[in-house]
């Protein structure tokens, strides 16, 4: 999956429950010309103090009691949205309808930037069944913490360098 473009953002949200809007964890990872110029994560306290997920990402509602809400957290990370050519994470769709989710609940807009998904690139790029973010990457060689959100992010970053530069990794 060769693409001409070369500023990307990968992300990767963390939610407290099925609710979309319940992001509790953001990570972020800028790339320019295939290199990693910013990673950035956060902790966002959701709207609601329910946690189904601790489980799987270890956050809990006393993690985040005193974080500030998306809506705070937005104003510091809107700058990164601007001037890319596209986003990246890992099944799109899911972390898509969390950020508009988000977006909606605090009034905001959502940023109008497609996604391009490391599931269909690990597809489409190398053939790599099943394409759980730990597959691709034990596939690719790339370290991995999973459902840490910038260890997700970065994971999707160097995916997308890889396809970029159309090799198995960077």
């Amino acid at each position: 999956m060769k693409k001409s473009s070369k500023r990307f953002l990968a992300i990767d949200f963390e939610t407290a429950n099925q609710n979309r809007d319940s992001a509790c964890s953001i990570g972020l990872v800028k790339v320019e010309n295939n290199r990693v110029v910013h990673q950035e994560a956060r902790y966002i306290r959701p709207p609601y103090r329910n946690f189904q997920f601790t489980y799987i990402h270890g956050i809990s509602w006393n993690d985040v009691v005193s974080e500030p809400t998306f809506a705070t957290v937005w104003k510091d990370l809107r700058p990164h949205f601007e001037g890319i050519d596209f986003l990246v994470a890992h099944n799109a769709k899911f972390d898509a309808s969390v950020l508009k989710a988000c977006c909606l609940r605090y009034s905001i807009d959502p940023p109008q930037i497609p996604f391009q998904c490391t599931v269909e690139i690990a597809r489409a790029q190398w053939s790599i069944y099943p394409t759980k973010l730990p597959d691709v990457c034990q596939s690719l060689g790339i370290p991995l913490q999973h459902h840490e959100a910038l260890s997700d992010a970065l994971a999707c970053a160097k995916i997308m360098i890889a396809a970029q530069a159309n090799r198995s990794f960077v």
